[in-house]
């Protein structure tokens, strides 16, 4: 069994333990990130432990840890399971207190992080492309912070998989902000639009860097939502996140995106993904 890091300490997973009146436990108070990593190494760990502090911020949680401090357990929880490719969960939780909806005052931190090996991308995903559905954004107001309060993502996520589709794209106002565990892109006449960072979209790591390569390969680029009308005329869809890196979409809704077929763009950002992977780039 895995190791994990509870508090300060390495131990077994079946030895960790959290006290029932954890606020995480009890109240959904807490953040999270999930970082994979390749080869032993992990994979923009500063754009993860940036957005970390973001969270943190926004739910007014003293961060336990410095990057440095972050760092260092990373990569030793990860060669005490194995190095490769791996997946890092860490959680920050407010810590032990009564029940009560107020901040308790004087209170420690629950910090816990796991590691997993990363599965990779099933090849056909690439090859076919995947099924999305579209759905309501039921989410709260704040999707920028990574909160560990998942409730309505997993009955989205649910509802997409009892439809036969592997993500849900979440339509609020009229206008796609993302999916339930993804960001999301739509290419329309050789341009790819992404919603906007602002409080309805997490800002992704893997968002940012599919950004930085288009910019590179001199693709456009547009920040901007786009309406359900032009979701479902656009040449392609994407949904990108740490884990699945970024994903092409053929099925929307029961009916064929662009051609049916992985588009050309997605092609080239995926071998420019790829390609960065390679070099290590941290």
């Amino acid at each position: 069994m895995n190791d994990v890091f509870l508090n300060g300490q390495f131990l077994p997973a079946d030895q960790a333990q959290v006290s029932v009146f954890d606020r995480g436990f009890l109240l959904g108070d807490g953040v999270y990130e999930v970082i994979p990593v390749y080869a032993g190494r992990c994979f923009r760990l500063a754009g993860h432990l940036e957005r970390l502090q973001t969270s943190l911020d926004g739910v007014r949680m003293k961060n336990p840890y410095s990057d440095h401090d972050w760092q260092t357990m990373i990569e030793q929880l990860v060669d005490r399971n194995g190095g490769g490719d791996q997946s890092v969960y860490l959680q920050v939780t407010r810590g032990v207190a009564p029940r009560d909806h107020v901040f308790p005052t004087g209170v420690k931190p629950t910090a816990f992080a796991m590691s997993n090996p990363l599965q990779p991308v099933p090849e056909k995903y690439k090859k076919q492309g995947v099924a999305v559905i579209t759905m309501p954004d039921i989410r709260w107001q704040n999707c920028n912070i990574k909160a560990i309060t998942l409730l309505p993502n997993s009955l989205l996520k649910q509802q997409a998989q009892d439809q036969g589709a592997l993500e849900a794209l979440l339509i609020r106002d009229g206008f796609l902000t993302e999916g339930a565990a993804s960001n999301a892109y739509a290419v329309i006449e050789g341009t790819i639009y992404t919603a906007p960072k602002d409080e309805k979209v997490l800002p992704g790591i893997t968002r940012e860097l599919i950004l930085e390569l288009a910019e590179e390969a001199g693709i456009p680029v547009i920040e901007k939502a786009v309406n359900e009308a032009q979701l479902k005329q656009a040449d392609e869809l994407w949904i990108s996140s740490s884990t699945k890196e970024v994903l092409p979409v053929t099925l929307l809704d029961g009916e064929p995106v662009g051609s049916g077929s992985p588009g050309p763009i997605w092609q080239q950002i995926d071998v420019l993904y790829q390609q960065y992977k390679q070099r290590g780039t941290s």
